[in-house]
């Protein structure tokens, strides 16, 4: 995230963004946006309501395109909106929306095997299969691969959720509010596991995170926004020296400081 002060080598990033914009009308959701993490690393994102933490999420999935600014994956600019590399890359990343995004007209292990049965990489034997493999992963029974989302509880839900994003083995795994909903306890499960996956599995996390502790104990680079722009970021382990008023009324949960706090607009992505 931060530049190295130490002679020890550079790792190379694997994700690279650097003055990244978007505006939605009068409205500038990304200001100049740069983001460095290396393979493997974990960041988790934190800033009041109309951030712009959302908009960076979907920018780097594709749902996006940025009005400047470049987004380089593993070498591969992704950002130019007729990018060659950008149907390989968005197989290869897996996100958790905020809200789950679950079909309740499909059953469980449709839901987490959608986009194989989709692209017809896997048949729906392997597809069933493959989701309660997965399902064991994040801590499911067999028996709820079967299942409705509607008839599985939040937390369960976001367990899905989460076996969905990491189905096609994403070198990325980007992570909206994970544990939004929940109670401290099923959201430090939530987060151990998330951590345990990555480390396995050697995937780069992105979290945004509205929990402090969790996004100080859970993950390796912190990065900390405020309409738009960021304001800190650096490896989770030097917070507790860094000099920054923004940073610092995050880290209280004051409503006194620079940032002012407004509601976002997360229907449609464009504030949060």
């Amino acid at each position: 995230m931060t530049q190295p002060t130490s002679t020890a080598p550079i790792t190379p990033s694997f994700i690279t963004v650097d003055g990244l914009t978007k505006r939605f009308g009068t409205t500038l959701a990304l200001d100049g946006v740069d983001l460095r993490l290396a393979k493997g690393e974990t960041l988790a994102i934190i800033g009041p309501s109309a951030a712009g933490k959302s908009v960076l999420m979907k920018c780097l999935v594709g749902i996006y395109g940025p009005d400047s600014g470049t987004i380089i994956l593993d070498g591969d600019e992704v950002s130019k909106p007729n990018a060659d590399k950008r149907p390989e890359w968005a197989s290869k990343i897996g996100m958790l929306f905020q809200q789950n995004a679950l079909f309740d007209s499909l059953t469980v292990w449709e839901n987490i095997c959608f986009r194989q049965i989709e692209l017809g990489t896997m048949n729906r034997s392997q597809a069933k299969a493959h989701a309660i493999d997965l399902l064991g992963h994040v801590g499911l029974a067999e028996e709820s691969a079967t299942l409705s989302p509607s008839d599985l509880s939040g937390g369960m839900q976001k367990r899905v959720g989460i076996a969905r994003a990491i189905s096609s083995d994403p070198a990325v795994l980007l992570l909206d509010n994970p544990t939004a909903g929940l109670d401290p306890v099923l959201s430090n499960h939530i987060e151990l596991m998330i951590t345990k996956i990555a480390e396995q599995r050697g995937t780069t996390v992105i979290s945004i995170t509205n929990d402090m502790q969790i996004a100080r104990h859970r993950y390796q680079n912190l990065m900390m926004m405020h309409n738009g722009k960021v304001y800190w970021s650096g490896p989770t382990s030097t917070i507790d020296d860094a000099h920054n008023d923004h940073l610092t009324q995050m880290l209280k949960g004051s409503s006194h400081g620079p940032i002012t706090m407004r509601a976002g607009k997360r229907d449609d992505g464009v504030y949060a």
